[in-house]
């Protein structure tokens, strides 16, 4: 036997040896190659409101994984048909596909055609670059190896449905399901799954949106090529090919408005849990958010009009915050006209808050502390107090004083000089004490607090959570943005807490509740119109040298079930640049919003046990009084009185008579107008008036004029 025949088994031991070495060292190459941690998709993080409807969509790739029993078989089918037919066959990379590819190349004299398996491609778009080198197809068929080792075929192919490009922003065979079809992927039929299937080779050359008859060309091959391998009959592949692409296009809803909301559920995600825009926009997070989408969409195209925004020229900006009562979410939310993402957020701005900051300041904690009741009497006087090294005169914006108001009158109609009063019986650190509670904490100690004058001032969201205490007997709560995170495997990582904290009792803060509806019914928050109750409170400030020019003008109302906060100005007001009016503007804009998003007809009920508070009885102007003598034999002479009718039965009348310089009380009369006096002494008949009292103030009103009667 020749000497060359003995070579031949040494030879084949040596090839298989050197594969088996080969193989080894590619399985062990493998292990340094593949980093798992790739092989975790980015996802679609999607906003949902309370009902699980969607708001937003946070992505960097627009993808929602789907498990591969959801992707039905004949969709699996189209791809493994047009992009890898011997999928099930090979074990990462396809022999027979090599060799034709590299014939070819040699043909082509370049590196003309790939030999890539669905698994290689995997590989490829995952941990490779996209060059053309002998080197990187090495890489590729080394990782491809590893992955058929470590995954079985559904398993890779689950991870290559999910992370292939189809165009138009969408990742991924359920985000695609979506933006060509709006359904999800197991209702995809067969041409349509087919249609899919054509997209990854040229997702921009083949898109059925752009380049209808290319794609339907691509489609109609990929279902010629699921016959040809056994998946379709001919007489099916025919029918689906005499199909239209059946595209159902859903333009995705101009989040513009939704831009401020957006940025502060990302910011409370990473701020209480930890979860930094990056991670959101990456994890396939679920995000139940308090979001009311009709608040939101009026408030954003209410905002958008200049009528509500007086200024001297079109650069006045605004903000706006909507709360649930009960719950203390955000419902709405506006950082200004033209909010851009990550912009100034005024939302969030500290703004002189003007004569908002009564209720807060003084009037909820004179009534807490017993100081004051509602209709308590304040003084109403132009008064200068020392305050510290300076001399504090506060004026009446209408420069008129009643000498006494009622804390009813001086909330309804805005007086400076009661609220700076009230403070000053109160005292300063008395009322700081309340604003703490509130979490309105401020540096400053004069009596200009009362009137809202502050250093740093207080931002919108601070006010309406302040605020949210009197609709919600007395409690305020952190407002929130995020009501529950879910992982895409469905479980809970955040969830808000709900923790409310008591500042005033029930009474005081349905006795502001009510005081403050007197404001929105009969005061300075009059503007506009609204179907239900409503409570608030205006607040202005003056830009000081400019005669007429305002700063900041501010509405904080609520209903029964919401609290809204509307502030207006300029980010920088100069004298060529402020406001040119105040709270009505404000006001009429959160009503409107209010109404827009049916939020406008709720009625205020009393809490359980406590008190309601009465109307303000308003005293007569003026009381005519009459008078005669008469004759009865049983009561020998009788006076008998009788004075106009108040429109008030709550109002009681005093009845004096006046003898020589003594007067004297003869009797109170509620609920009626006239009174009868039995035996006076004819020789020397008094003279009588009668004085309106309420019982609310204890103080009397103008008296009539006195009559002496006589017979008739």
């Amino acid at each position: 036997m020749p000497k060359k025949y003995f070579l031949i088994p040494f030879i084949f031991a040596s090839i298989v040896a050197v594969g088996l070495i080969g193989y080894i060292f590619i399985i062990f190459l493998g292990d340094y190659v593949i980093d798992e941690k790739k092989l975790i998709m980015d996802s679609t993080t999607t906003m949902v409101d309370e009902n699980g409807n969607e708001i937003a969509s946070l992505f960097f790739e627009n993808r929602e994984i789907v498990e591969i029993n959801r992707i039905p078989k004949h969709v699996q089918q189209a791809f493994v048909a047009v992009e890898d037919n011997r999928f099930y066959e090979h074990r990462g990379i396809d022999v027979r596909a090599i060799g034709r590819a590299v014939y070819r190349d040699i043909l082509a004299r370049s590196k003309a055609e790939g030999g890539s398996t669905l698994t290689q491609q995997l590989a490829k778009n995952i941990f490779l670059t996209n060059e053309k080198s002998w080197l990187r197809k090495t890489k590729e068929a080394v990782i491809a190896i590893n992955l058929e080792r470590r995954y079985t075929k559904n398993e890779i192919l689950e991870m290559y449905l999910n992370q292939i490009y189809f165009g138009h922003g969408a990742y991924g065979v359920q985000a695609a399901s979506q933006v060509y079809f709006n359904q999800n992927v197991e209702d995809l039929t067969v041409e349509q799954g087919a249609l899919l299937a054509a997209l990854p080779k040229a997702p921009n050359a083949y898109s059925p949106i752009n380049f209808p008859d290319e794609a339907k060309s691509r489609r109609d091959l990929v279902l010629h090529l699921m016959e040809s391998q056994g998946y379709l009959e001919a007489e099916d592949a025919v029918g689906f090919m005499g199909r239209t692409l059946g595209l159902e296009i859903v333009e995705s809803p101009e989040k513009q408005a939704y831009l401020t909301y957006i940025d502060m559920v990302t910011e409370e995600a990473e701020d209480k849990y930890g979860l930094t825009p990056e991670e959101l926009h990456r994890g396939g997070y679920k995000i139940t958010v308090p979001m009311n989408v009709a608040a939101q969409d009026a408030a954003y195209q209410r905002f958008q009009e200049d009528q509500y925004f007086p200024g001297t020229n079109d650069n006045v900006e605004g903000a706006f915050v909507m709360l649930d009562q009960h719950k203390g979410g955000v419902m709405a939310v506006i950082g200004g006209r033209n909010y851009v993402t990550k912009g100034i957020n005024r939302v969030n701005i500290k703004r002189q808050p003007g004569s908002t900051f009564k209720p807060l300041a003084v009037y909820a904690p004179a009534l807490e502390e017993g100081k004051y009741e509602p209709y308590s009497l304040l003084k109403d006087e132009l008064l200068s107090y020392e305050d510290g090294q300076e001399v504090y005169k506060p004026r009446n914006y209408h420069h008129q004083y009643k000498k006494e108001v009622t804390m009813y009158e001086a909330i309804r109609d805005s007086l400076n000089a009661p609220a700076v009063w009230a403070l000053n019986e109160l005292g300063v650190k008395k009322s700081k004490s309340y604003l703490d509670k509130l979490e309105l904490s401020i540096p400053d100690n004069g009596l200009a607090i009362a009137l809202g004058g502050l250093t740093d001032g207080v931002t919108p969201l601070e006010l309406t959570k302040a605020y949210r205490s009197f609709g919600n007997n007395g409690k305020i709560i952190e407002p929130y943005f995020v009501e529950e995170i879910k992982t895409r495997k469905g479980e809970v990582i955040a969830k808000a807490k709900k923790e409310e904290k008591e500042v005033f009792s029930p009474q005081t803060a349905w006795n502001m509740t009510r005081m403050l509806e007197g404001v929105v019914q009969d005061g300075s928050a009059q503007a506009g119109t609204i179907n239900g109750e409503l409570a608030g409170k205006t607040g202005t400030t003056n830009y000081p040298g400019v005669d007429g020019a305002i700063k900041d003008t501010w509405f904080v109302g609520y209903t029964q079930d919401v609290i809204g906060t509307v502030w207006m100005g300029y980010d920088s007001t100069t004298p060529e640049q402020h406001l040119t009016a105040g709270g009505a503007f404000p006001t009429r804009l959160l009503k409107d919003i209010l109404k827009d998003a049916g939020l406008d007809n709720g009625a205020f009920s009393v809490p359980v046990g406590v008190a309601d508070l009465e109307d303000p009885i308003s005293l007569p102007e003026d009381t005519k009084l009459s008078g005669a003598m008469t004759f009865h034999p049983l009561s020998l002479f009788t006076v008998n009185l009788e004075w106009t009718q108040a429109s008030d039965d709550r109002i009681v009348y005093r009845i004096y008579a006046v003898t020589g310089d003594k007067e004297t009380l003869v009797n109170e009369v509620s609920g009626d107008n006239q009174y009868s006096i039995k035996n006076v002494n004819v020789f020397q008949v008094p003279a009588y008036y009668v004085v309106p009292y309420n019982t609310q103030t204890k103080k009397e009103g103008q008296p009539s004029k006195s009559i002496k009667p006589t017979f008739r």
